[in-house]
């Protein structure tokens, strides 16, 4: 985790301090459920309820943890020992019939619970803005492009709803995969409940709003994992798709949008005239980073057996990696949009640079219905379409055609005119919003 990508609010989940406190919570409520079941003597039980409730651990010494680690070498172990000295004797039924995965595994968990929560909301943050920047530019005319190529008219908003789609698609994968990884083992060891109840894992789950996992051999499964990283990864290819859209639109040939450029900034240490596409940039090297997690995230789901802890490391970096990275990058491509200015005016300029050819579509429609194979229409739009790349718009497609006796045997001046209507290209924008956004 780089602190220059990270947010608070993301960040603090992934700190010892909450992991220790997971931790902690896990224990006791297993505790707790291990009294009322009569596991363990119903009075220690409740005595280490209280102390959860009256916060015994206090600030957590983290450096004392770690030097106990330092000579257990077990992370679980050490945070045991320094817990168990803040309660009384009843700190001999912590942790019975558990193993260590029970508690790393079901913190992971509620960690990425928890920073699934966060990112739920930043989506919905971004779909927000999407949304008001799409309504606000519904009909504003630009061009579509195919192969980085002048294809026919769309609107801006419509881009802008287009992103809106994917994001909100993004959203409910993201809640698919918040529930699926949200799950609890507390089974003990190889995961067969040999030496716990399952009304312990019960108590558990419900305690920290998670579901007890079916079957958990002695670890959760990691294709569930798999799955919400892979998600994550999807959403990060979003982000990217957007911001390669604006930095597209930003180069200097085309500039019909652009970044928020603030007063004082600068865009170059030599070139006072600059003004770069650094966040949109930035968001496309931050989304090669959160995707960077899938495959480990894939290659974790294969472990030995009941267990191995080949996964372990992998999860250390890629839990705080890829939901810290993914919560920035998501409040920056917000921003972005937020503050993006748009150039309605220069988005004219460049659909009529090329000399009406983007209509050339209609031409060849009107043809074929006026009597043409398609094959000769084809010719006919193309022979004449050419004459105008050639010339780079200096001779207008419409003058061409009106020329050309082939066409007017066909197709009348007024019905020429008619296929050059920038109109006829918006009239299904309604259509689509009621698509996408409701009626």
């Amino acid at each position: 985790m780089v602190p220059r990508y990270a947010r608070p609010e993301m960040s603090a989940i992934w700190t010892a301090e909450n992991r220790y406190r997971i931790w902690w919570a896990i224990e006791i409520f297993a505790a707790e459920a291990m009294g009322e079941i009569g596991m363990i003597p119903a009075e220690d039980a409740k005595k280490l309820r209280k102390a959860y409730d009256d916060d015994v651990l206090g600030e957590i010494d983290v450096p004392a943890i770690d030097a106990i680690e330092a000579v257990t070498k077990h992370d679980v172990i050490a945070f045991l020992t320094w817990a168990g000295e803040k309660v009384g004797p009843e700190r001999r039924w912590i942790h019975q019939g558990m193993t260590s995965s029970d508690v790393l595994d079901t913190s992971l968990a509620v960690q990425l619970k928890q920073a699934a929560d966060i990112l739920v909301a930043d989506l919905e943050k971004l779909l927000e803005a999407l949304k008001r920047r799409a309504m606000e530019h519904k009909l504003t005319p630009t061009i579509g492009r195919s192969h980085g190529i002048h294809a026919e008219p769309v609107t801006f908003g419509l881009k802008m709803a287009q992103a809106y789609a994917e994001f909100d698609r993004n959203l409910d994968r993201l809640k698919s995969a918040r529930d699926e990884i949200a799950t609890c083992a507390i089974s003990g060891a190889v995961g067969t409940f040999a030496n716990i109840d399952p009304r312990v894992e019960e108590h558990v789950a419900k305690e920290l709003g998670l579901t007890p996992e079916p079957t958990s051999t002695q670890v959760i499964p990691r294709d569930r994992h798999a799955m919400f990283f892979s998600v994550l990864g999807v959403i990060a290819s979003s982000i990217e798709r957007l911001a390669v859209e604006i930095r597209h639109l930003q180069r200097t040939e085309v500039l019909e949008a652009e970044e928020y450029f603030s007063p004082g900034q600068k865009g170059s240490s030599a070139m006072p005239h600059k003004r770069n596409p650094i966040l949109t940039e930035n968001l496309t090297g931050l989304a090669r980073m959160v995707r960077s997690a899938v495959v480990p995230a894939m290659e974790n789901v294969a472990l030995w057996h009941e267990r191995d802890i080949s996964h372990s490391s992998v999860e250390r970096f890629i839990g705080p990696d890829a939901t810290i990275t993914l919560d920035f990058a998501l409040g920056r491509l917000t921003g972005v949009i937020d503050k993006l200015l748009v150039y309605p005016d220069r988005m004219m300029r460049n659909m009529d640079r090329m000399g009406g050819l983007i209509h050339s579509q209609r031409v060849l429609l009107a043809l074929t219905q006026a009597g043409l194979s398609r094959e000769e229409s084809y010719a006919i739009v193309q022979r004449n379409a050419m004459k105008v790349w050639e010339s780079d718009g200096e001779q207008q497609l419409l003058d061409l055609l009106k020329a050309d006796p082939e066409v007017t045997a066909k197709i009348s001046p007024e019905k020429l005119e008619e296929s050059f209507d920038l109109d006829y290209h918006l009239k299904r924008i309604d259509t689509i919003f009621e698509r996408v956004f409701g009626g």
